[in-house]
């Protein structure tokens, strides 16, 4: 059974940054895509950074220049950097995983809770 858990969230002012982290109960070579969601209340479930397979990273039109996702092969964990955070990036944050050996075949964190507000 694989695991995902993700941890970082919490309470930060407009402008201030939050690192996201993903930490996996298996090797991250495991997944061919890696990626971070979010939902707003009220809202749908949303892109916001994924490593596609085999490409560059990619990023929601709406966090391009101000979040970077990146990843630590050693440490089996995923992030999502999150900088010049604003109130409309208020969501809970999932981190998903799909299965390089049955693709389709998603893995979901709990989620964690961003606010951004003063």
């Amino acid at each position: 059974q694989v695991e995902l858990v993700e941890s970082g969230g919490g309470l930060v002012q407009p402008g201030g940054s939050l690192r996201l982290s993903c930490t996996a109960s298996v090797p991250i070579f495991s997944f061919i895509v890696m990626g971070w969601y979010r939902q707003a209340p009220g809202k749908q479930l949303e892109l916001v950074a994924m490593f596609p397979a085999g490409s560059p990273p990619h990023y929601a039109d709406s966090v391009t220049g101000r979040f970077t996702i990146s990843r630590d092969h050693a440490k089996k964990t995923f992030h999502l950097q999150m900088n010049s955070l604003k109130p409309e990036d208020t969501a809970v944050y999932y981190c998903r995983a799909e299965d390089i050996r049955s693709p389709g075949d998603y893995y979901w964190g709990e989620g964690t809770q961003v606010t951004v507000s003063s």
